[in-house]
């Protein structure tokens, strides 16, 4: 069964479902390199997420957009605007498609980090959240069973995350902490890990 309107609107509930009770553990770890507002930021993104979608659109695109004017309707972290530019990018891609295989996933990806490299100033290596998706990405390719794919990529991020733990943040206010960023998770990857395992099927879960 490919991926279409109805899984992706079920999958965006567990998905703001999981970034409401991360909240305080992704204040906590941004309070550390950042402004400790991540958390608060995504929680926000989700409920206008979960309004938004009460109503879904009928066509993958759609629901894309629907979830990218909620995410830019929440003040506060740049990974908000980067979410929304990601799900902006994604809505243009997927427009007017009713369903998609889920093999397709890895190519609209990598679509969606060079929208959000270009919008946030990033690059690949800077241990941030876009070395977390571009890891999914990567591991997903050629994928298109869905379980299979979601198992790729989970464990490509926690992989992901151990790799960059005792890397430096290279950019943005978590760049400013220097050496003291060394061994610490990137707030943006651990969030997007967050995302990811939300996606598991109700029955894998």
């Amino acid at each position: 069964m490919p991926l279409d309107a109805d899984i992706l609107v079920g999958a965006l509930g567990r998905w703001t479902a999981r970034l409401e009770r991360a909240a305080p553990e992704l204040n906590a770890l941004d309070g550390q390199l950042g402004d400790g507002d991540l958390g608060a930021t995504l929680e926000k993104c989700a409920v206008n997420v979960r309004k938004a979608l009460a109503t879904p659109p009928a066509d993958i695109g759609g629901i894309f957009r629907a979830c990218a004017v909620a995410c830019t309707k929440a003040s506060g972290s740049s990974l908000g605007t980067l979410l929304a530019v990601a799900f902006l990018t994604a809505g243009r891609l997927t427009a007017g498609q009713r369903e998609m295989a889920w093999r397709e996933l890895s190519g609209l990806l990598g679509k969606v980090i060079e929208a959000m490299a270009a919008r946030g100033g990033a690059k690949l290596g800077d241990k941030t959240v876009l070395d977390a998706i571009e890891a999914a990405r990567v591991a997903i390719a050629g994928i298109d069973d869905p379980a299979r794919l979601h198992a790729a990529a989970l464990a490509a991020v926690d992989a992901c995350l151990a790799q960059y733990r005792g890397e430096l943040n290279q950019i943005g206010r978590a760049r400013m902490f220097g050496e003291r960023s060394r061994g610490l998770d990137d707030p943006g990857m651990v969030a997007f890990r967050h995302m990811i395992a939300s996606l598991a099927a109700p029955d894998a879960a």
